[in-house]
């Protein structure tokens, strides 16, 4: 369903970007920010955004890593996990925040935009909802920087999304930093599912934490 765009950042730079798009099926809901994992715009990705644009959501999921490596996919391996890492950890925040900022104003336009976001997607989508005004709503999994974040606040309604058998992220430490600095902040913890649990990787996918976490972010959307 979806096509590459190109999307002009508001970061200082500037810099044209490429962008993953799909257009709504049916009546237009809004739109939604599609925040990678570390791996880049692969094929996960992707099927999430046409899954988004099938729910009847305008997507658009950005490619932050373009101004080092344009158009990286990483392998679901030890390597691809390593690159896209060192992608992650070398992209400032505010550059992203630009990247992201850009997408909103791309779908604002014709509605209200919501961010959804997953891994390191996960800790924009929670970052993106203290820092850039005008998003309607922000789901986040399983993000890593949530926790050292957690007095943040957010601009709009929030959620998180966590997995109890996520060997990376303490559940219940970050529900409790959120709960002692955004008690508002709903934190669903997943008792089946470890981290990636939205990927349909057979190695990470829970299909039933998957879909209730998405009817919650429906929820959250106004869907």
């Amino acid at each position: 369903m979806g096509d590459i765009i190109k999307v002009k950042s508001t970061a200082d730079d500037g810099f044209e970007f490429t962008a993953f798009h799909a257009a709504p099926s049916g009546e237009r809901k809004g739109g939604v920010i599609v925040v990678q994992e570390i791996f880049g715009l692969d094929e996960h990705v992707r099927r999430d955004v046409d899954r988004w644009a099938s729910l009847g959501f305008e997507a658009l999921a950005p490619s932050l890593y373009d101004r080092r490596e344009a158009g990286f996919v990483g392998v679901h391996d030890q390597a691809g996990m390593a690159a896209g890492i060192a992608h992650a950890m070398a992209t400032p925040r505010d550059q992203a925040m630009g990247d992201i900022a850009a997408c909103r104003d791309y779908l604002s336009p014709r509605g209200k935009v919501y961010i959804v976001g997953y891994c390191y997607g996960g800790s924009m989508a929670w970052l993106a909802a203290g820092e850039l005004d005008g998003l309607s709503g922000s789901s986040s999994y399983y993000g890593s920087m949530v926790q050292a974040n957690a007095a943040l606040k957010p601009m709009c309604p929030t959620i998180v999304h966590l997995g109890r058998l996520d060997a990376h992220i303490p559940a219940d430490d970050v529900k409790a930093a959120l709960a002692a600095a955004n008690p508002d902040v709903p934190v669903y913890i997943y008792e089946d599912a470890g981290h990636g649990f939205n990927n349909e990787d057979p190695l990470r996918y829970s299909q039933a934490s998957a879909e209730l976490a998405r009817q919650r972010t429906l929820s959250l959307f106004g869907a």
